[in-house]
């Protein structure tokens, strides 16, 4: 019994044909598009063996490149344990790098589905859009975001993932992880980068009210006499270190931030999970040694060579704080939130009541004054909330005077009226 192809009995055919002095081998070599040669070799053969000529010879034998079921099971075994939740492409670069076991992605991806373990990212069909040309030179445009995701898969609370990507070269420039998302961490992601390589031109962000002030806000007079809103905290920083701040509009504008999210999302996770990552700190030392192999993958060439970073001016690192302004009360003290600055005598001025002044506060919390660009020399004085106002002792009537006891600012009272406090009953 010989089993035969379409294509092979097609050919016996033929050479039936040609048996039957039918067709001569000329038509049967262009009917079957082979030389004549060709065909007389096949009919030959044919006529020797029979039918079983025509079966290809390595049909039923192993192919001396397969691959060996050593190996099959072994890819196998590590998918569904050691690096269970990885995705096809990610899985073939460990099992080169960490297992010494080099093969194709299509090979492991044909293992895996023989096995019916299928890739655990899932993919939407694409829409069509217009990708906007990237920028030509590096440091030009940096896109920055903040992704909130279960990066520790339930070991800790969740964290939030901070980063920036250059447009021109889809390099990740600077990533870490922290408790929330606010100032601070851009603050830190925008130092980072100035340290390390320099001012980019500009930043390409959401319209988060960390970027932004809140849509419909109303202006004061002040802002109406400035003609513009206010800044935020984030943006003041960037307009006094000129970068220029480009809002988008949709999450497909910034593709390039909210895919590096996705890859994050699915290969991060998978290394921090495969380093036993628990802490903040070491889910932080997980992501350096991963950017340079992340870089080194998905990075490409920009359009100019050169880096187009500007170089910081020695007053910049001053840049990188809270700033308030508030106005010095006739005792020279100045309010913020329940912080009382005292000013002290001994700033080249008479008295600097009612006089505007700014308010620095640093990332440790500890606060400045600066008057025209000078910082004044100051004290911290106690809060009111700490303070009992006692009135004067009234001697002809004997009785005990009554404290006046000013309510936290966050009591549900303040603002309403005050509470009494007599020999502990309420007044």
């Amino acid at each position: 019994m010989v089993t035969l192809s379409l294509k092979e009995e097609k050919r016996l055919q033929l050479l039936n044909e040609i048996e039957r002095r039918q067709i001569t081998g000329k038509q049967g070599a262009e009917i079957l598009q082979i030389s004549l040669r060709h065909f007389r070799r096949i009919l030959a053969a044919y006529r020797k063996e029979g039918a079983a000529a025509l079966v290809h010879r390595n049909r039923g034998r192993r192919p001396a490149h397969a691959l060996d079921e050593s190996v099959r099971a072994q890819v196998l075994t590590m998918s569904k344990t050691k690096y269970v939740g990885f995705n096809t492409q990610h899985f073939t670069e460990m099992l080169a790098e960490r297992e010494g076991i080099d093969l194709s992605r299509s090979t492991v991806r044909r293992i895996l589905l023989n096995a019916s373990i299928h890739s655990p990212r899932k993919r939407r069909a694409p829409r069509h859009r217009c990708r906007r040309n990237r920028f030509a030179q590096e440091g030009m445009l940096l896109q920055i975001d903040a992704s909130h995701h279960d990066w520790l898969e339930g070991r800790r609370p969740k964290l939030v993932l901070f980063g920036a990507i250059d447009d021109a070269t889809s390099k990740v420039i600077d990533a870490f992880f922290r408790e929330q998302e606010d100032s601070e961490g851009y603050f830190h992601l925008l130092k980072h980068i100035m340290d390390k390589h320099g001012l980019p031109h500009a930043l390409y962000h959401d319209g988060h009210s960390i970027f932004l002030p809140p849509h419909g806000e109303e202006l004061t007079i002040e802002e109406q006499l400035a003609g513009k809103p206010h800044l935020t905290q984030f943006g003041r920083l960037l307009d006094e270190l000129g970068i220029t701040s480009i809002r988008s509009r949709s999450p497909q504008a910034r593709g390039r931030v909210e895919r590096l999210w996705g890859t994050f999302q699915d290969r991060l996770v998978s290394e921090l999970r495969l380093a036993g990552a628990s802490t903040i700190e070491e889910a932080n030392a997980v992501l350096r040694d991963y950017l340079t192999r992340h870089n080194r993958k998905f990075s490409v060439p920009a359009q100019q060579p050169g880096m187009a970073y500007r170089s910081a001016r020695a007053e910049a690192q001053e840049c990188f704080c809270f700033k308030y302004i508030r106005t010095i009360g006739l005792d020279n003290v100045v309010r913020i939130g329940p912080h009382r600055l005292q000013v002290l005598p001994g700033n080249g001025y008479s008295s600097l009541a009612r006089a505007r002044v700014e308010v620095r506060q640093a990332f440790d919390g500890s606060l400045s004054l600066f008057y025209k660009g000078r910082e004044l020399k100051t004290a911290t004085t106690v809060p009111e909330t700490t303070m009992l106002r006692k009135p004067l002792p009234t001697p002809l009537t004997g009785k005990q005077p009554r404290i006046y006891a000013k309510p936290a600012p966050d009591h549900p009272w303040r603002g309403k009226f005050r509470q009494f406090v007599d020999k502990g009953n309420r007044g």
